[in-house]
């Protein structure tokens, strides 16, 4: 399925706005003491985070009766659907509910399987950057670009959580990877993949990613310039993993977490 620039448009205007309001029912919620609570796989969910995927699906089944929707709290709907829709409420949760501004409401858009649509709404930094496939990235309404930075020696790397970098296959790639580069900080989950989006950092490494984690960060990265793939350098991993960069450094990065 072939989507024109004029319904990749629409979309695009459709998830911003939706990124957005989905943002102001989890402010709603956001203070230093948001209880939550934890999920089979370990990680804590809040009534944020289910509201605001309650809101998305609503809306989009409204307005997109017949597309697919995949959400990190309620599943999936319509499977089959050319146009599939990827929710996560609030990426960065345990940032969330500790206060800490640096969370996300991420959407992704797919066709026929190929991601042509992505947004990240940052709701407590009144932030926001939404990419489609051929008409390019915006950072606040203004065009996003990756940085011009040509070497690991004045690059930033980011990542989220240490531990799953230093307790997992790629420990030794990472510490080698911040040996060589200027700068290593933990602003991660989505935001350091909009850092490195917006020129503000060159690498963002995230070792454990699910497919609503993933799902916007193809279009914005390959928009701004730069690109975004799994660990093994494929540009749609389906989550698994994910390594943006500005693309200058993205072989150069990759061999060095792998080690080969």
């Amino acid at each position: 399925m072939t989507l024109q620039q004029r319904e990749l448009q629409e979309l695009l205007n459709t998830a911003l706005e939706l990124a957005r309001n989905a943002g102001t029912i989890t402010l709603q919620h956001f203070g230093p003491t948001v209880a939550s609570d934890t999920k089979s796989d370990g990680t804590p969910v809040t009534v944020a985070d289910r509201a605001a995927e309650t809101f998305l699906r609503k809306e989009i089944e409204l307005r997109f009766p017949e597309h697919g929707i995949l959400g990190e709290e309620y599943g999936e709907t319509r499977p089959q659907a050319p146009i599939r829709w990827i929710l996560d409420p609030i990426d960065g949760t345990r940032s969330f509910v500790r206060g800490v501004p640096l969370f996300g409401v991420l959407i992704g858009i797919e066709a026929q399987g190929e991601p042509v649509v992505g947004v990240a709404h940052f709701p407590a930094l009144n932030d926001t950057v939404g990419a489609a496939r051929g008409i390019g990235c915006f950072w606040n309404g203004n065009q996003a670009r990756v940085s011009a930075v040509g070497t690991l020696a004045e690059a930033g790397a980011m990542a989220t959580d240490p531990a799953d970098l230093l307790e997992g296959p790629i420990a030794d790639g990472w510490e080698r990877l911040v040996r060589e580069t200027s700068l290593a900080r933990t602003w991660g989950d989505c935001y350091g993949h909009i850092l490195v989006a917006t020129g503000r950092a060159e690498i963002m490494v995230d070792p454990i990613l699910s497919p609503w984690d993933a799902a916007p960060f193809v279009p914005i990265l390959s928009e701004a310039g730069g690109r975004f793939t799994d660990l093994e350098g494929r540009a749609w991993s389906d989550g698994g993993s994910g390594v943006s960069t500005n693309g200058i450094l993205h072989d150069r990065v990759l061999a060095l977490l792998r080690g080969s």
